[in-house]
């Protein structure tokens, strides 16, 4: 089985211990490679490595950044199929997904690289002070820890690299352990790219070492995270020690609504295409459905009849619509999720099983569920699932609606389903979320804010021009010139 190296200061290397650990096929369970255990010693590697390459980094024209960047995306679009084989053997996304999700990271590369030329500084009004010029200039933080989650895992170290890069920080980047291989194939890429040695680095190991380390590390100026709120409050406490800046994407458990004057038969439809989409381990997608007592019934069985024609199997074949669960772990908690909600008297409509036909009794499987019947303070109405299973509770009034899905930890996005656009608007006022979707569900583009603070979801915006800004620090400038 082939062994991997890490990508510090523009060198291949094993970890300082030697040692490697496996990476797994989620769909069969066998082992796909080895790559290098990091730890302490390795992060203080990369640091230093980053710390050298800032000032050449930082001070290239914003539009040679701009330009590397751009050769990045060509290169992610040159080497898409073995970047899709490895997302969907190391991730079991399913292969026309994947092919999405490159195609989607590579146009993100171009826009990110592209709007970074228009980010601007401030001049202040010379009335604030006689005889003195006054401006703001963005300039980049520093050192950046990027700690990927494993969901998305392409997408998602273009999105945290690429507007990192961009503004002229120096990165670390530390995927999650299960996506190691496709985090060395994109290191060997950006290896491609003319990159100063050290303006990114690649680290491979566990959040509990690796992470931390980084966390810590008074090297590192900035922290990139995202992931579980839990593991969110982890680093947090861990960065306060350095007085470190931390931008984070945390949990989810997103409420959609569906009133009673809604096109159920569309609501219920989208939602159920949309919902089990990468086998639903997204933050944004949905954690409870309320919908009117009136119409709830219609959009069960809409909502169930949507579901049971999605196609569970191989991700390499071109009709499976969904594919494994990426992990044994989390394959675990969504079915104790289930179990729960039975146990608290939920009704299971269809799935809610492992399948049991070879070859889907290999690999880490389980069927797409609709549990019916949920009260708002069962667990699975409380918790983020992060897995296939979709709750669907009843509302009588708005009032009552609103109070429900704002009783939240998390307030990361939320839909709303309505034909009266006041009633929508009243809905958006006050929902205490960071998005509101209406009549369609979740969609992104790069050009859109994602995240912010609203309560344990997140800290700081990804995405847009927002986002970019997140990774600047605005810098004072006074002249007297007189």
């Amino acid at each position: 089985m082939k062994s991997h190296k890490m990508w510090i200061g523009g060198k291949w290397v094993d970890a300082e211990s030697g040692k490697t650990f496996a990476v797994v096929n989620p769909t069969t369970e066998e082992e796909l490679g080895q790559v290098p255990l990091g730890a302490e010693a390795d992060v203080d590697k990369a640091v230093k490595a980053a710390v050298q390459a800032f000032p050449v980094w930082s001070n290239m024209p914003q539009s040679e950044r701009t330009k590397i960047l751009f050769r990045l995306a060509e290169a992610v679009r040159k080497n898409a199929d073995e970047l899709i084989s490895l997302e969907v053997n190391e991730h079991g996304t399913p292969i026309q997904l994947a092919r999405g999700f490159l195609a989607a990271g590579a146009d993100e590369i171009e826009y990110k690289a592209a709007i970074s030329r228009a980010m601007m500084g401030q001049v202040l009004p010379k009335t604030i002070l006689p005889n003195t010029l006054a401006y703001l200039q963005r300039v980049p933080i520093g050192v950046a820890a990027l700690i990927t989650p494993w969901n998305v895992p392409l997408l998602m170290m273009i999105s945290m690299l690429t507007p990192a890069l961009a503004v002229g920080n120096t990165c670390i980047l530390k995927p999650a352990s299960i996506n190691s291989l496709i985090a060395v194939k994109f290191a060997e890429i950006l290896d491609t790219i003319g990159l100063p040695p050290g303006a990114v680095n690649l680290i491979t190991g566990p959040g509990s070492t690796v992470g931390e380390a980084l966390a810590t590390h008074p090297g590192v100026d900035l922290v990139r995270f995202t992931g579980s709120s839990d593991t969110g409050k982890d680093i947090m406490r861990a960065a306060s020690q350095t007085v470190k800046k931390v931008i984070m994407e945390l949990g989810g458990n997103n409420p959609i609504i569906v009133c009673e004057d809604a096109d159920v038969e569309t609501a219920a439809t989208l939602q159920a295409q949309r919902h089990f989409g990468n086998t639903a381990q997204n933050c944004s997608t949905p954690g409870r459905y309320y919908v009117h007592e009136k119409v709830y019934d219609q959009f069960v069985e809409r909502f169930a009849s949507e579901v049971k024609k999605i196609v569970v199997g191989d991700p390499k074949d071109e009709k499976t619509t969904m594919g494994p669960m990426t992990n044994k772990q989390q394959r675990e908690k969504v079915e104790y999720y289930i179990q729960s909600a039975i146990k608290e008297g939920a009704r299971i409509v269809c799935g809610g099983q492992r399948p049991t036909t070879p070859p889907l009794n290999k690999g880490y499987f389980l069927m797409p569920t609709v549990v019916a019947d949920v009260t708002h303070n069962m667990t699975i109405a409380r918790e983020e699932i992060f897995g296939p299973a979709a709750p669907i509770l009843k509302f009588s009034s708005e009032e009552e609606v609103i109070k429900l899905a704002n009783d939240s930890e998390y307030g990361l996005c939320a839909g709303v389903w309505t034909k009266n656009v006041a009633k929508a608007l009243k809905f958006v006022n006050q929902l205490r979320v960071d998005s509101v979707f209406i009549n369609m569900p979740r969609m992104m583009a790069a050009e859109f804010p994602w995240g912010g603070n609203v309560k344990e979801s997140g800290v700081g915006k990804d995405g847009s021009l927002c986002g970019m800004e997140e990774l600047t620090e605005l810098k004072l400038v006074c002249i007297a010139h007189a």
